[in-house]
């Protein structure tokens, strides 16, 4: 589907206490990902630009050194090859992020690697 509304999307799971829904073209990804309360990711990176909007928080991301709370209507931008992260607080986040397609084997070692990070990772 090329259109979504936000506010009726419905969302799956994606891990424990995150919800998510992929839209996978040739050459990006776009995922609206609701993220539970009380949910961390302590950092990784990848080898791809990734960007998004906070649809509805609180959530503190790090990229790099750099740490910031962003609410709805925050935009971030990850350059590749940068650690980030994510904390969420007393309520659960919606994000809608975009990143390049990659390929197969380096989702595959991108899902492994941050399964050993953290087990609530998102992207």
């Amino acid at each position: 589907m090329a259109f979504w509304n936000l506010g009726t999307l419905g969302l799956e799971e994606f891990r424990p206490g995150i919800m998510s829904k992929a839209e996978i073209g040739d050459n990006l990804i776009m995922v609206c990902m609701q993220i539970g309360q009380g949910k961390e990711d302590t950092g990784h990176e990848h080898p791809f630009d990734q960007c998004g909007i906070v649809i509805e928080g609180p959530i503190e991301i790090f990229i790099g050194q750099e740490r910031q709370l962003l609410n709805a209507n925050d935009c971030y931008f990850i350059p590749s090859g940068k650690r980030h992260g994510w904390k969420t607080f007393d309520k659960p986040v919606k994000i809608l992020d975009v990143s390049l397609k990659q390929p197969l084997t380096s989702v595959v070692n991108l899902a492994i690697n941050s399964e050993n990070i953290t087990a609530n990772s998102a992207i």
